[in-house]
């Protein structure tokens, strides 16, 4: 089991959300230009949310004021980006007076890899904010140090790499359902081949290539991990047995700290050499783990068709 690397996440949401809100609230909308933010923001419009683009950060404190008035949005989200220029390093400031105010926020963090976005900006011809003279990528990489601290605090990330706008929206959605982000914890399971990357918005990933590979079973190998030959033959190895005994007990430990500390969002990917067998299968048993524990879970069998 690994962690993705991210900057100290930043000490809020100590008091249970519950008792400390004030307001609708915020869904903050940021991340690397060219990540998918404007998709993002459709879809929390088409969910019921007012979205507002490109507002300075220094206006959220009066935008959160205006909207806890009588007849105001029930759910708020505001697209923040580089495009703000010098209001873009007020950002800390005005969340800090957003918290000295009682009013929850969430941060949603778009991002892609360099290659996709050079290829979006390609495919657009749009200049990137942080590059009108210079190359793409270079403003790709101001923008990556520029953001970093941004990407530390966020509550979810997601990555856009090889996404399409509507599997986008699809995460999105599962993100933002209806469940009250104060009594629950929303988790997102990926199933993924390491061959093909692994997905660089996991809280979590745990990598199962230790275990008994289908694909060196003839029989079994052109079959999915969901099919139930495959999965018998996995699930009934004694060292699945043994390491999923050991991966609830841990995740049964760490879910009530998750919770204690206000997360709302956990997003646990699980790896095997090609996406298609073992890692499906650990998946979906985790899936019914945590809805065990009455959790809502989104899965996402990435490389499931990949041959």
């Amino acid at each position: 089991m690994s962690q993705p690397a991210r900057s100290e996440p930043k000490p809020k949401k100590v008091t249970p959300m519950k008792a400390r809100q004030k307001g609708p609230g915020f869904t903050i909308i940021t991340g690397l230009s060219g990540a998918g933010r404007s998709e993002a923001a459709r879809c929390l419009e088409d969910l019921g949310y007012f979205v507002v683009d490109n507002l300075p950060p220094t206006l959220l404190p009066k935008m959160a004021e205006l909207a806890d008035r009588p007849g105001g949005p029930n759910r708020l989200a505001i697209v923040v980006d580089a495009r703000g220029g010098v209001f873009f390093g007020e950002l800390s400031k005005a969340l800090d007076e957003l918290q000295a105010l009682h009013i929850p926020y969430k941060i949603l963090y778009l991002e892609a890899s360099d290659q996709d976005l050079v290829n979006r900006y390609e495919a657009t011809s749009h200049r990137h904010p942080l590059a009108p003279a210079d190359r793409v990528v270079e403003g790709i990489r101001k923008e990556r140090l520029m953001m970093e601290s941004l990407r530390g605090e966020a509550d979810l990330i997601v990555d856009t790499s090889g996404l399409t706008p509507h599997e986008l929206r699809d995460r999105i959605r599962d993100a933002f359902s209806e469940v009250p982000p104060e009594e629950s914890l929303q988790v997102s399971l990926i199933s993924f081949g390491y061959k093909y990357g692994s997905p660089r918005d996991a809280d979590l990933v745990l990598d199962v290539r230790f275990l008994p590979n289908p694909h060196w079973i003839e029989e079994l190998r052109p079959l999915p991990g969901n099919h139930p030959k495959v999965k018998t033959y996995v699930t009934e190895q004694k060292m699945y047995r043994e390491f999923m005994r050991r991966l609830r007990s841990l995740l049964g430990y760490m879910v009530p700290g998750y919770l204690a500390e206000g997360k709302s969002y956990l997003t646990v990917a699980v790896g095997c050499t090609g996406g298609r067998h073992r890692s499906v299968i650990v998946a979906d048993e985790l899936a019914d783990f945590f809805r065990g524990h009455g959790l809502p879970v989104a899965v996402d069998h990435r490389d499931l068709d990949r041959q």
